[in-house]
């Protein structure tokens, strides 16, 4: 039988250093919210490959509509040879995305991807060059995207400056002492010291920042940010990247924020587990660009539309915006009545299932305390991760298709290892 340290031995010497991988564990299978790793441990998802199995490991629908798509063909690049799942996708999302607007989608590989391609139509329509985007973003690891996510290391860290014409604007955060006023005169200034708002094509921002550690916008927010946009001819980017696909108790956490983006980014959770990722905007936006400027050889691969359209129909067969909201709600419940006995936790929050709890040791941040109480997840059998500009954000992005007893017993380690971590 192969070993996890086998395999990590062989990791070491095939694998660039610069893949990195949180826990030293090889998986074999998995279903629903567990996996197993090749040495037969069972584990509890609560990762869920970084927000990507809203609906599981392995959903039932989301494998048979896989293989039958499989059995039909697996690729003809949809700029060659078109087919209709990709456009059923597409017209699903229009219909999705929030906006009492005409909106038109472009289809890709990866939440990068998404990004960089809402920039360009961005920059195509309004014929400006300068984005504005917000500190402790993530907006993903290419060169272009790189500029735009607000965290040096580990991301950009050695590869020198990122690509100019990106400002950065400070996102709000009332546990950090910034209000959504200070927010918004952070943007200001960029207009009075950096460049004049008819130099800026689009703001970005996540509605629910996720690496950055799950701090949200409020809707007042959002709205002001939506009206200095139509005050300036700004093009406002949602990125839902994380956010989307039900995370946060609505399909896409816009949903929530009284007021909808220009173009919105999706990918991740969208086709439960394969890669697809896009792009949702005004019609006449995403028109900026003629035939030939949007899209990429395996972007709205037939395998990942199929997958998508199951994850689709899966949310409304067993009411999965309603299990997120049912699943936030006992999860928060439990890590409130922790920080009751826990002074080192200094917060408890997030939207819907995009729960966060934040450890905060005589006003500074511990990422120590959070990689110990990851580490011992593990070793009783539950899969967490960290985020936040310091690392000392604990994340829970359990399957919501996950069963109350699993839940229930995920919560429990969490519960035990701060115990023993405090003791």
């Amino acid at each position: 039988m192969t070993s996890n340290n086998e395999l990590m031995a062989r990791r070491q010497a095939a694998v660039a250093g610069g893949v990195g991988q949180i826990h030293p564990v090889y998986v074999e299978r998995a279903e629903n919210a567990k996996v197993w790793d090749v040495e037969g441990r069972e584990y509890l998802d609560f990762a869920g490959g970084i927000a990507v199995l809203n609906t599981g490991h392995l959903h039932p629908k989301v494998v048979d509509a896989v293989t039958q798509q499989l059995g039909a063909f697996s690729h003809t690049c949809f700029m060659v040879l078109g087919y209709e799942s990709y456009i059923e996708v597409c017209e699903k999302l229009n219909q999705k995305v929030p906006g009492n607007f005409a909106k038109k989608s472009a289809l890709f590989t990866s939440g990068s991807e998404a990004v960089e391609n809402a920039v360009k139509v961005a920059r195509a329509y309004t014929k400006r060059a300068g984005v504005i985007a917000f500190t402790s973003g993530y907006h993903g690891r290419t060169m272009a995207t790189l500029a735009l996510t607000g965290k040096v290391a580990p991301y950009s860290k050695g590869m020198g400056l990122m690509q100019a014409n990106v400002f950065r604007a400070q996102y709000p955060c009332a546990l950090h002492g910034v209000s959504d006023e200070d927010a918004l005169v952070s943007i200001e200034r960029i207009f009075k010291n950096d460049a004049e708002p008819s130099d800026i094509a689009a703001i970005i921002l996540e509605p629910v920042q996720g690496e950055g550690g799950f701090y949200a916008a409020s809707p007042s927010f959002m709205q002001a940010l939506r009206q200095l946009c139509d005050r300036e001819g700004i093009m406002l980017i949602a990125d839902e990247v994380q956010t989307g696909a039900g995370r946060t108790g609505t399909f896409f956490a816009m949903e929530q924020m009284g007021v909808a983006a220009d173009i919105t980014t999706f990918a991740k959770s969208i086709a439960g587990g394969f890669p697809l990722a896009g792009i949702t905007g005004r019609a006449e936006v995403m028109d900026a660009i003629g035939p030939g400027g949007l899209g990429g050889t395996y972007g709205g691969h037939p395998l990942a539309c199929a997958a998508a359209l199951a994850v689709l129909e899966v949310f409304e067969q067993e009411d999965l915006l309603e299990r997120a909201n049912l699943v936030g709600r006992q999860i928060k419940q439990r890590l409130c009545q922790l920080q009751a006995e826990q002074p080192i936790i200094a917060d408890v929050r997030g939207l819907g299932a995009m729960v966060a709890l934040e450890l905060i040791e005589h006003g500074q941040p511990k990422p120590e305390y959070c990689a110990k109480i990851i580490a011992s997840a593990r070793a009783k059998g539950l899969i967490l991760l960290s985020c936040g500009t310091y690392g000392n954000v604990l994340r829970i992005l359990v399957p919501l298709t996950v069963s109350d007893a699993d839940l229930q017993r995920g919560m429990d380690i969490i519960a035990e290892c701060f115990a023993e971590l405090m003791s």
